[in-house]
This record gives structure tokens, sequence and C-alpha cells, in this order.
């Protein structure tokens, strides 16, 4: 990427700022070695004194943002964590603060895991002025990597097990002074005891309000300031009224609000609330753990051989290409590089989904966020930042994690007017009631204000694809795109492609026959010898079989070795032979019946024919099994393929698929998937990310297999990145298991509200109990979607 783009205009001045990752906690600093919290006491919303300047330094922005040209115009998309969210709610206002600023381009929310994706043009703003017109509406931006701290999490978690002990604590005193009101007979109690215990209630009561509900009326106000009605709203209104009544209650108990108070209840659900709220909170943090963990893994120093040979510890941030690290063991690569020990166990389960550790030997390569698992090593580093296949993944798992499932947009569409409703009907409600008993009013508005939130209504879809996603991604799959579940589950046919698919992506000699009396290591090593130079398939087959076999190639001495294209190899023996491979007309064998079937080459020398090899794309070996699987499932498959007739139906015929369609161009191969489509049937499509772009963007939902997927395709909606044709099966399954508890998610959502609103409506539901169902049915909803976070294997049978 080009320097220019890389910095643009208007934001070198800040260079000179000091580094985000100090001022916002990524490095060690003398206050987190102290157990201090980096961010000092921050209470309340954000202001403009806050210096959100450091999240202008380009060194710094770069590593969360990426620079694009789009119509000549250079546009920036930064993916940033929302601190203090609460809720599908808090989405939206964040989303509302930034939309119709100028310079913002588009900026999604995702609920579930609190990302933000915002597209923004850095000539006509700068990111401070972003992260500042947040921080007025209540909210903090935060790098990914900063908000992944552990010192983030303990701090957040911190605070919200204090205002849960609050609202528990004095929700329990509470209680025991409101128990001789429940149990005592009229008169049997003395009216200053009974006043004395009402004001001891109201006392405990007053920090519960202030501290403990300081979440619900912090949300509230925002979304007034934006004008509009958010999930906070109606919980927020709640609260203040049974508080404020019931204190009128208590100073004056002979006033127009009655003598009736409710401390309890309040206290209660207010604790409920919170409750719900942390577990919610634990829950959701669970739900995206798995992509937080794979997208945290690059170190935040590492250790660089300096010219003498001595080691620097230093931020990752300051390494260059062609530096020399050392990784001790148990820590992660910090850029793709070259080994130079001898041998390294790396970890590659990011990469390939499979845990079990590889042996990488002196020169070979080693890719970032992978874990060095035995002693120290020195690597080279040949790419760093988002040159590296790490950040390719992890640019995908981001996108996927910023997107809202069609779903999820139609529940936070119809949330928005539910809530209007809400207040509409506790209005009417203590109307109504207020004509009938004074005391009653109240309780049924408050508890019609509280139950219907419907923040399980908005959290049913994202959650549960959230954790599956983040599921696939600890087996090797990344999802692209949240939204292809849902086409994944509704599949009527898989259509694969062959070569690199069912196939792997490169020959293999599956074959040898040597003349009478020959040595077939000899000629193996001869053909390797003459194949070393070519990178012709078929001589790198060969000499890739000479080098498993432990072939060695330095005794043959050859000379004259040359390549003629189409046809084959010639050479000149020690002796001055000639030798010749190829087809069989090249080696002059054409008349001697040895026109042979496709993917077998000769060898011949002065004497004739000297050997044969055969050659193959070896089918791989879980493709047959899948495609059984597939069938087991009812789907149809097809395979379609470029390659001659008997090639294709050779493949298709050993893997089992139904119909096989052979010989055909990428027109032709967007034909056939059109004509499927026209019959009714939905489409995946299974190909190797490298030339089916065309195909994997038409078809209803795609899968890339290969590690070059993520590098060359951007049309699928699923990567395989260990290459396997049963993560087709076991993604598959993932997605119908998703939609079903999706589907649980929703239909509990709507039960909850149609039996529970008539209930708070005709009185029969106090409160405190509005309080337990409304935090009830969210945490409902969260624990339902962690089932998916479980390994698909086990949820599927896979």
């Amino acid at each position: 990427m080009k320097s220019d783009l890389n910095y643009p205009r208007g934001m070198n001045e800040a260079a000179t700022a000091p580094p985000v990752g100090l001022l916002l906690g990524n490095e060690p600093s003398a206050q987190s070695q102290r157990g201090e919290d980096p961010f000092g006491p921050h209470r309340g919303p954000l202001t403009v004194t806050d210096d959100f300047s450091v999240l202008d330094d380009p060194v710094e922005l770069n590593d969360f943002t990426e620079f694009k040209e789009i119509d000549g115009q250079t546009v920036a998309e930064s993916v940033l964590m929302v601190q203090g969210m609460y809720c599908a709610a808090c989405a939206d206002t964040v989303e509302c603060a930034l939309q119709d600023l100028p310079g913002v381009r588009s900026a999604r929310v995702h609920a579930a895991t609190r990302r933000l994706m915002l597209q923004w043009e850095p000539g006509a703003t700068r990111m401070s002025s972003l992260a500042d017109a947040v921080g007025q509406a209540g909210y903090r931006l935060l790098p990914l990597q900063q908000a992944l701290s552990i010192s983030e999490r303990l701090k957040e978690t911190r605070l919200a097990l204090w205002r849960l002990f609050v609202a528990g604590f004095c929700a329990m005193q509470v209680m025991m002074y409101a128990w001789p009101a429940y149990v005592a007979e009229p008169g049997e109690m003395p009216a200053d005891i009974d006043q004395l215990l009402r004001w001891a209630s109201w006392v405990l009561s007053v920090p519960v309000v202030t501290f403990a509900s300081g979440p619900f009326f912090r949300g509230a106000w925002r979304d007034l300031k934006l004008g509009r009605v958010g999930m906070d709203t109606p919980v927020s209104i709640g609260i203040l009224v049974a508080f404020l009544a019931s204190s009128a209650a208590t100073f004056d108990p002979t006033g127009p609000w009655g003598h009736e108070v409710w401390f309890d209840s309040l206290t209660m659900f207010v604790f409920f609330l919170l409750g719900g709220r942390y577990l919610e909170l634990k829950a959701r943090d669970r739900t995206a753990g798995a992509l937080d963990a794979l997208m945290n893994r690059l170190p935040e120093v590492c250790e660089r051989q300096t010219a003498d040979g001595r080691f620097e510890s230093l931020s990752v941030r300051r390494l260059s290409v062609g530096d020399v690290v050392r990784v001790q063991a148990g820590q992660a690569f910090p850029g793709d590089g070259r080994l130079l020990s001898g041998t390294a166990t790396v970890d590659e389960a990011l990469l390939t989904g499979e845990s079990d550790p590889v042996t990488r030997r002196q020169g070979d390569g080693v890719v970032a966020g992978s874990y060095n698992l035995a002693g120290p090593v020195l690597v080279e580093v040949l790419r760093l930042g988002r040159d590296t296949r790490f950040a390719q993944i992890v640019a995908l798992m981001e996108k996927a994690s910023t997107e809202k499932p069609r779903l999820a947009v139609l529940a936070d569409r119809i949330a928005a007017p539910f809530l209007v409703l809400v207040l509409a009907a506790a209005a009417l409600a203590f109307a109504y009631w207020w004509q009938i008993d004074h005391s009653k009013a109240l309780a049924v508005a408050v508890a019609v204000l509280i139950v219907t939130c419907p923040c399980a209504l908005s959290l049913a879809t994202p959650a549960a694809m959230l954790s599956s996603a983040g599921a696939l991604a600890r087996r090797g799959i990344l999802v692209r795109r949240l939204q292809a579940f849902e086409t994944l589950a509704e599949v009527g046919a898989v259509v694969f492609d062959k070569t690199g698919t069912l196939t792997h992506d490169r020959l293999a000699l599956t074959g040898q026959r040597v003349r009478e009396g020959v040595d077939h290591r000899q000629v193996l090593a001869l053909a390797a010898a003459m194949a070393e130079g070519s990178l012709h398939p078929v001589s790198r087959a060969i000499a890739a079989s000479a080098r498993d076999a432990g072939v060695s190639t330095e005794r043959a001495d050859l000379n004259e070795v040359t390549e003629v294209a189409g046809q084959g190899l010639s050479a000149r023996s020690a002796h001055g032979d000639l030798l010749r491979m190829g087809s069989a007309a090249f080696c002059g064998l054409a008349g001697d019946g040895m026109e042979a079937p496709a993917g077998r080459v000769h060898l011949s020398d002065a004497q004739g024919w000297l050997a044969s090899f055969d050659l193959s794309e070896g089918v791989r070996e879980d493709a047959a099994p899948a495609v059984a699987a597939l069938h087991q499932s009812g789907l149809r498959t097809w395979l379609l393929s470029g390659d001659r007739e008997a090639a294709a139906r050779a493949v298709g015929q050993t893997v089992g698929v139904q119909n096989v369609v052979a010989g055909a161009s990428p027109e032709q191969k967007l034909a056939q998937i059109e004509s499927m489509q026209s019959q009714g049937l939905r489409v995946a499509m299974v190909g190797d990310g490298l030339n089916d772009g065309p195909v994997l963007a038409r078809a209803d939902t795609s899968f890339a297999l290969g590690h070059a997927a993520p590098l060359a395709q951007a049309q699928s909606d699923f990567i395989l990145q260990g290459g396997k044709v049963q993560d087709v099966v076991l993604t598959l399954r993932q997605a119908r298991f998703t939609m079903r508890i999706v589907r649980q998610n929703l239909v509990w959502a709507a039960l909850y509200n149609l039996v529970c609103v008539p209930l708070a409506l005709v009185g029969w539901m106090p409160p405190w109990l509005a309080g337990l169902g409304m935090a009830g049915s969210s945490l409902l909803v969260i624990l339902n979607a962690l089932r998916l976070a479980a390994s698909p294997r086990e949820q599927t049978g896979a």
C-alpha cells in the first residue's frame, strides 16, 4: 500500500502525538504495573474536554483503519469497539450520532459484539472528531485490541458487579423492612414503627436509584437528546415513577398519591435487571470470545535482534520488513516470515482448524498469529501489518462481526415502534386503573413499562449467528456474512468445482513401470533430475515424489537439460546418450503401442522405452464421505468442471455426485447456476476461490477452499481454511442448527410479550416480577444462543 494512501493529507501534523497505545493502555505503563487503571477514574459520559487527538496519529490509525481509493477519493474503513453499550438500542444511538456527520459514509454497530464498522472520508473529517461525537452521545470508542485488553474487561466487569452488589444488598434490606407490612394484621403494627420502616426503605432505595440505576438513566437521556425512544426509556420512567410516588407516600401518607410504597418492588426489579444484564454481558463476551481470541493473538512486544547480535524489546508496530526477531515458546509470531533456526513446532489452528502442531524446518515460512510451541526460534520478518495473512483473516472476521443479518434488521425495525406502543399502553393502563384504584394504577403502569422491553427480540438473531460464527472460526471456517447462515440452511443443491476442490490442486505420482532389469529408484532419480528445473505440474509431481521417497538426484549426471513447451524434457547423460521424458510421440514411442491414457508420461533412452509414470489429481480423501453426507441431508449434488468429459466423470463417479457437467467455460458454468436457480433451487457453490469468482458470486451462497482463499477470493460467504470438503457438511449442519435456535429465540420473545403484557395490564404482575421477567427473557435468549458456541462436531455429530 502506498504511503500517500496510508497517511491521508491533513493527518501528518498529528504524527508527533503520543502513541495511542501508550495513552489507551496498549503498552505497559507504570500505572498498570502498579495495578492501577491506566484510564483513571472515568465516570459518566465523555465530554469535549476528553483528548481524542491520539486517534489521529497515522502510525496508530493504520492499526485499526484501512484506506481505499473509491471513485478517485480516499475512503477510510475503521473497526472500533464501542464502550458503554448495554443493549441493541445502544447500537442505534451510536449509529444515529455518526450517520449525519460530515465525511461519514456509513456507520454500522453490531449489538452483540459492540463493534463499529465506520466508513469515512479523511479529507472531510478526523477520527478524533468522530470519537468526540460518540463521546457526546455518552459512549466511548476504543481501538479493538485495546478494548479487548484485560484491564478494560476487568474495569467494565468490576463496575457492573458494584452496581449489582449495591442493588442486591439494598433490595434484601428493603424486603426485610417491608416484610412486617405483608404479614401483620391491620392495626397490629404501630403507626410510628410502620413509618420508621418506610423511612429506612427510602434511605436504602436512594443509592439504588442514584448509583445502581445509572446505566438505565444515561441510556434514556441519550435517546431523548437524540429525539428517539430507546429500550432504556420505559425502564427509566418506571424506576423514577415508582421511586417518586413511593417517596411522596412516605413524606405525606395522606396526600393524593395514597399511602402505598413500592420500595421493595423498585429495588428488586433493579436488582433483577442488573443481574440479567451482568449475566448477559458475560454471555455476550463468551459469544464473541472465539472471534476476540483469534483477532487478538498478536503479541504487543517482541524481541528484535540488533546489529551486534543482542536483542531489544520493542512494540510490534515498530518492526520493519527484514528484521530478525526471537520468538519464545508459547508466543505468537508477530508477522509472516522465514524460519532461521533449525526446526520449530508450530500451532497453525488459526489457519487450518487443526489442533495438531506441525513441524517447520529452516527456510520454511511461518505465519503471523500462529504459536511457537517449542524452544526460542529466530525468524526473519517478511510481511507485517495488513500485508500478513493473519490481518486478512481478521479483516474477514471483523466485517462479519459488524454485519446485521436481515432478521436482526427486521427485529430492530419492529422494536422501535413497539417501544412507542409500550409507553402508550402504560399511559392508558394508568388512566384506566386510576379510575378504579389510585394505588394500583401506578403499579400497573410501572409493570407494563418494564415487562415489555424488546431486548430479547433484538438479541434473538445476532446473538445466535455470532455464537455460531465463533464456533466455526475455532474449526478454521471463517464466516464472511452472517446472513449466509439463513441462506445456507435453505439450499437444495450443492455444486462442486473439480480441480482444487474435490481433487487436490496438484498432480501426484500414482504408479511407475520400468524396463526389465532396471532399478525403480535409479529411474526415478533420473526423471527427477530432469524435472527439477521445470515448473510444469508433471515435473513438479515427479520431483516431489522423489523427495518424499528419499531418492537423491545427485548421482544423476545430466547435461543440456532442455524443456520443449507442451511436449516434454530432453537431456544428455554422462555417456552422451539422449534422454527424453514426455508424451509417447515426443519420446519416439508412438508406434510401439505406447499411446497412453491421459495422465501418463514416458521416459526413453537410446535403447527406447525406459519407464512410464502415471499421474493424477488425487481425489481428496474426505470428498466421497462429504458428498454422501449431503445426500443423506436431502441435498442434490453437481460437479461443474471445465476439464475433459472422461476426467470429470471419473472424479464424479469416484466421489458419488449425482450430476456431472464437463467441458464448461466460465460463461457456461454461470449459465448452469442460473438454470438451476430458475427451477427454484437454492444453490451453494464450492470452489477453490481462485478462478470461480463469477460463479461463486452468482450462487445463493458459496464456499472457497484452500489457503489462497482469503487473499484471492472476495465473493465467497465461507472460507474453509483447512481445505476439507467435509467442512461443507459441517457448516451446513451448523447453519441449520443456527436457524433453529434463531426461530426458537424469536418465538420465545414473541410469546413472552403476548403472555406478560396482558398479565401486567390486568394488574396480575407486580413491578418486581416484571423486572424478573424482562431480565429473564433476554438472558434466556443469550443462553439459548450459547448452545451454538460448543464445537460444531459435538452439536451436529459431524
